[in-house]
């Protein structure tokens, strides 16, 4: 047998008896995690493990071998585990998913059915740089009763190997199983992981747009994809400026690799005041702007902005500016150049923003406020295994409800299904 079916073997039968442990044991188990982040021991430790892992991205960065939004999201420090570990507290402190019936049903007298949610098994995680989803995915997992074998990029592998061993630990500690949070450090174990079709459940697949389509293609697998983040930000001619500005500012510059950091700017012909007012703060930033011809008209220093500018997710302080017509125009810019993500209005037309909200096709859409607070810790969920921008199952940032799926529970007196129909014993169907 393959180190990699092993693995595989192990993190199922231990799904089995993470899937069965009491809520309150699960509670406590996330505490313990979020309690060992906090230790300055351990702290230091995975500091220092990520130290190595930096050291080299700045080597193969320099060389041109790593992007910037990939070596820029490598980086671990203090706030950021200070931020992981509370959203694992909030984990912990959220209410019990699994074992409470989100339905239950009177069919006839003594026919009670119950819809249950219950944990899908075991997921396998699949992502680039980023060292902090290690914790984030490992706690939602614990939360939502399911396995989790982890596949980080080779440039986190110090850092991931540090996190896991800290969780295995914490593991240990609860007497549970460590299998249950698999990593595996090769990029050729990929390839072998995918082909699990009969012991993983589900793969998520956190990347480029170009590695979540190769996942997708090499699997059999149901694939939750987390992939490219093309968000705008559109200044409708009701905008007021300065919170334009503020929320411009914020959604470009507050973490530009970020998934939800935006790409493109749009604004109204009408919306000028607004649009020089957010130009000019982007410009304080240290935001390079590409402007459209129209934008260059009235602000002749932007660089002009290629056809690969609208469908481009730069990950750097790189913004793309077009004038629209209207609404209807800037609808159908996002909706021939988005990916689904994030979209989000500054107006203060509320009735032009409830029609945003409704037409926009996307995971996350926002009035009045950064397109930033697309984030599963923003959002309450404790944290996220990615943002799923496609339709089925879970859509925008996946918390512990999007790993589970459920059980019909019938409970009877020896009914049998060929006593009801037409002309025949009648259904109650009420609800409890």
């Amino acid at each position: 047998m393959s180190t990699i079916r092993a693995l595989a073997l192990a993190a199922k039968a231990a799904s089995r008896d993470l899937a069965a442990l009491p809520g309150p044991a699960r509670s406590a188990l996330l505490r313990g995690l979020a309690a060992a982040l906090r230790e300055p021991a351990e702290r230091e430790r995975l500091l220092a493990a990520n130290a190595l892992d930096l050291a080299a991205a700045a080597t193969a960065h320099a060389r041109g071998e790593l992007d910037t939004a990939r070596y820029k999201r490598l980086g671990l420090d203090a706030n950021k585990l200070a931020g992981v570990a509370h959203g694992l507290d909030q984990l912990a402190d959220a209410p019990e998913l699994l074992g409470h019936p989100d339905l239950r049903r009177e069919l006839d007298t003594g026919l009670i059915l119950e819809r249950v949610p219950c944990p899908l098994g075991v997921l396998g995680v699949v992502f680039e740089a980023r060292p902090d989803a290690v914790p984030q995915i490992g706690g939602l997992a614990l939360k939502s009763g399911n396995a989790a074998v982890l596949k980080g990029g080779r440039e986190a592998l110090h850092s991931n190997r540090a996190l896991v061993a800290l969780i295995h630990r914490v593991l240990a500690d609860h007497h549970l199983d460590p299998a249950c949070i698999a990593l595996l450090e090769q990029r050729e174990e990929l390839t072998e992981l995918l082909a699990q079709r009969d012991l993983l459940d589900l793969i998520i697949a956190r990347g480029s747009k170009a590695f979540v389509h190769h996942v997708q293609a090499n699997t059999q697998i149901p694939v939750m994809g987390h992939a490219e983040g093309l968000c705008h930000l559109y200044l409708h001619r009701a905008a007021d400026p300065a919170m334009a500005a503020a929320i411009a500012v914020d959604a470009k510059c507050s973490y530009p690799a970020a998934c939800n950091a935006i790409e493109t700017l749009l604004w109204d012909r009408d919306a000028t005041l607004a649009l020089d007012t957010t130009l000019a703060a982007l410009r304080s930033a240290g935001v390079e702007l590409r402007g459209c011809p129209a934008t260059r008209a009235r602000h002749p220093d932007l660089h002009p902005a290629s056809a690969e500018d609208w469908d481009s997710e730069y990950g750097a302080l790189i913004l793309a500016v077009r004038q629209v017509d209207d609404l209807g125009d800037a609808l159908a810019h996002i909706a021939a150049h988005g990916s689904r993500h994030t979209e989000a209005i500054v107006t203060e037309d509320a009735a032009i923003a409830e029609r945003f909200l409704a037409i926009v096709d996307a995971a996350d859409v926002f009035h009045n406020a950064s397109t930033r607070f697309a984030d599963g810790y923003r959002f309450g969920l404790g944290a996220e295994v990615g943002i799923s921008t496609g339709k089925l199952h879970a859509r925008g940032p996946v918390g512990a409800a999007g790993l589970l799926s459920y059980r019909w529970l019938l409970r009877g007196h020896g009914q049998v299904a060929s006593d009801y129909g037409p002309g025949k014993r009648a259904f109650i169907h009420r609800d409890l």
